[in-house]
């Protein structure tokens, strides 16, 4: 249990990294949504996307990895471009542990035994060998339709997308051609955004689907208070529960520690994630 925090927070870093990496690949020529024209009801879609320069909530994680399961409840906060934080605090609402994930780097950080982890992008990338996109991995986590590389979609970037019908909703793909393809599901008529795949070509076994579900009202748009990442092929889930959800940005967006808490490699922290 004492070392179960960190644990937990590094393997969700590991699993949601897999999709910040940039790219996607090419498809064909737009058809029909309903009774719009492709680009006219990508316009809808972008039009709907809430423009939240923060986000707020709490959140309970499961999670199921080869028949194990674990649980968590963390509070998640996000400011647009800035930062995503997961801070648990179980004890009468002092944090333990936290994650904080910026445009430069990824922190871990076990309060209770006052050691952490940093590691910047610039490493990860070289590690990973592709460039880690964090405004992607942002983008998974506040239900938005992307593109890699780009911060915020606009209205002109409608013809930098390919777009389906599947069924009852939409599947939506980036045009460019690298080595990840990204699909993005919307409800037909509502243009919400309900499930978000990443694969790397070759690769299938190491796709990802983020699903979301269950919207209600936030801040005079919907916001889903159900996701689950999923990474089917390695019998791999994380259930995120969402609640006292909030658009706020009243809140500290950088972490500062003392000189007491210890580094650790990063291969300290990969032994524990295998343990």
């Amino acid at each position: 249990m004492k070392t179960s925090f960190l644990r937990y927070l590094g393997i969700m870093a590991l699993v949601v990294l897999a999709a910040a990496c940039s790219s996607s690949r090419h498809a064909g020529k737009s058809q029909m949504i309903g009774n719009l024209k492709g680009e006219e009801y990508l316009e809808k879609v972008i039009e709907y996307v809430p423009r939240w320069q923060a986000l707020t909530g709490k959140v309970a994680f499961s999670l199921d990895m080869d028949g194990k399961s674990a649980s968590l409840n963390a509070t998640l906060r996000m400011k647009k471009g800035e930062v995503i934080q997961l801070s648990v605090a179980p004890l009468l609402g002092i944090e333990v542990a936290r994650m904080e994930i910026t445009p430069e780097r990824i922190l871990a950080v076990d309060r209770l035994h006052k050691r952490y982890v940093e590691i910047s992008f610039e490493s990860l990338s070289g590690m990973l060998r592709t460039e880690i996109d964090f405004n992607a991995l942002q983008s998974l986590f506040m239900n938005e339709v992307f593109l890699p590389g780009k911060p915020q979609l606009e209205a002109g970037d409608v013809r930098r997308f390919h777009v389906f019908p599947a069924g009852s909703k939409a599947m939506i793909v980036p045009k460019s051609s690298r080595a990840l393809s990204y699909q993005f599901f919307t409800g037909t008529e509502s243009g919400l955004l309900e499930k978000t795949c990443v694969g790397l070509d070759g690769m299938d076994g190491y796709a990802l689907e983020w699903d979301y579900s269950d919207f209600s009202g936030l801040d005079g748009k919907l916001f889903p208070r159900h996701i689950v990442a999923r990474v089917p092929a390695r019998n791999f889930s994380l259930d995120m529960k969402l609640s006292r959800m909030s658009v706020s940005a009243d809140w500290e967006s950088s972490s500062a520690l003392s000189s007491k808490y210890r580094r650790m490699e990063l291969r300290e922290l990969l032994d524990m994630l295998v343990k």
